[in-house]
C-alpha cells in the first residue's frame, strides 16, 4: 500500500521500519519542526530511506493539506502524534486514517492517557489502533491489545517497556488487517467512555494526607513528567522513582522520617508512607539524598 506517516519519535521510526520491511510504499512523512539541533528520528530514517519530509508547525494550514492531498496516499498512519489533524484530512486517503491510542478505547481518551491510568491505580492498560473521526479518541476500534501494570511502573517505564513495544506490532498488525480487507470498524461503547485533561503542574500537587497508595500512584503516573511535586522553602521539591513502605503511626503527614541511600521516606496519611529514591528541587533531578542535602531537607522536615 501507499502509506503516508504521521508522528514522531522512536515511535513512529519502529513504526516506519515495520512498514518498509512488510513491503509497502512509504510516500511521506508528517512530523513536527526539529526540536534543537537533532532531527527527530522518524524525520531522520526517512530521509536516510530517500522519502520526502514534511515538518509543519501546525497541521491546520494549506501547506499541511497540500502534502497530506498531494501523497495520493491509500492510508495514513497517526503514529504517536501530538499535533491536531483536521478531520478532512484524515479523510483524504483511499482508506482513510487510522490512530494509536495508549489505552483500552474508549477508558482514557487524550492526550495524558498513560498519567492517568497510573494515577487511578489500574493493573490493567493496553494500546488501541482506532479510525479517528472529528472528536477526540472517538472514532471506530479497529484493533486492541491487553497489557499489566506493575505495581511500581511510572509512566515512562509503562511506555517504553510495555505500550511502546506493543503498540508498534498492534500497528503494524493493523496495517496486516487493512491490507488484508480484514479491519474491523466497532463503534466505542460511549457508556464506559472516560476523558481527561492534560495532566500538568495542577493536577500533580501531592496531598500527603492521603493514604500511600494513593500518594504513590500520583507520583509514579507523573514521573517523568510533570513530575509530582510538593512545597519546601517557598520553593517545589519533585518526588519521582517511589515506592510504598511501612509508615509511622501518629507522625504528621508530610514529615520526612528517613534520608538514606535508598532515598527519602515520607509519611502519608492513615500512618502509611513513601520512599521516593529520586529528587528534584532548583537544580538537575538526582538520587534523593544529593538533593535533599542541597536543598536542606533532613529527617525531621516537613514538607507541604
Amino acid at each position: 500500500m501507499r502509506i503516508l506517516l504521521v508522528g514522531q519519535a522512536a515511535f513512529a521510526e519502529q513504526v516506519l521500519e515495520g512498514l518498509l520491511t512488510a513491503g509497502d510504499e512509504i510516500v511521506g512523512i508528517v512530523c513536527p519542526p526539529d526540536q534543537g539541533t537533532k532531527p527527530d528520528p522518524v524525520k531522520a530514517a526517512g530521509l536516510a530511506h530517500g522519502i520526502p519530509v514534511h515538518q509543519f508547525a501546525s497541521l491546520k494550514t494549506p501547506d499541511a493539506a497540500r502534502a497530506f492531498g498531494d501523497a495520493k496516499a491509500d492510508l495514513a498512519i497517526l503514529a504517536y502524534v501530538t499535533q491536531i489533524v483536521p478531520e478532512p484530512l484524515l479523510r483524504l486517503p483511499r482508506l482513510t486514517s487510522i490512530c494509536f491510542h495508549p489505552s483500552l478505547l474508549p477508558r482514557y481518551r487524550g492526550g495524558s492517557a498513560i498519567n492517568w491510568q497510573l494515577i487511578r491505580g489500574e493493573t490493567e492498560t493496553g494500546v488501541t489502533v482506532f479510525w479517528p473521526d472529528a472528536g477526540v479518541d472517538t472514532g471506530p476500534i479497529l484493533l486492541q491489545r491487553r497489557a499489566s501494570v506493575g505495581p511500581d511502573d511510572t509512566a515512562g517505564t509503562l511506555y517504553y517497556q510495555t505500550l511502546f513495544p506493543l503498540g508498534v506490532s498492534t500497528v503494524l498488525d493493523a496495517v496486516r488487517l487493512i491490507r488484508e480487507g480484514r479491519a474491523p470498524r466497532l463503534t466505542q461503547d460511549e457508556s464506559v467512555a472516560s476523558h481527561d485533561g492534560l495532566c500538568r503542574d495542577a493536577q500533580a500537587a501531592i496531598d500527603w494526607t492521603r493514604p500511600s497508595a494513593i500518594v504513590h500512584d500520583l507520583v509514579r503516573g507523573c514521573d517523568p513528567q510533570p513530575g509530582a511535586h510538593t512545597g519546601w522553602r517557598g520553593g517545589r521539591l519533585r518526588c519521582y522513582d517511589s515506592h510504598r513502605v511501612a509508615g509511622d503511626a501518629g507522625t504528621t503527614p508530610g514529615t520526612v522520617l528517613a534520608v538514606t541511600a535508598d532515598g527519602m521516606v515520607v509519611a502519608t496519611g492513615e500512618g502509611s508512607a513513601i520512599r521516593c529514591a529520586r529528587l528534584r528541587g532548583g537544580g538537575a533531578k538526582a538520587a534523593a539524598a544529593q538533593v535533599a542535602a542541597a536543598e536542606g531537607v533532613g529527617s525531621g522536615s516537613r514538607i507541604d
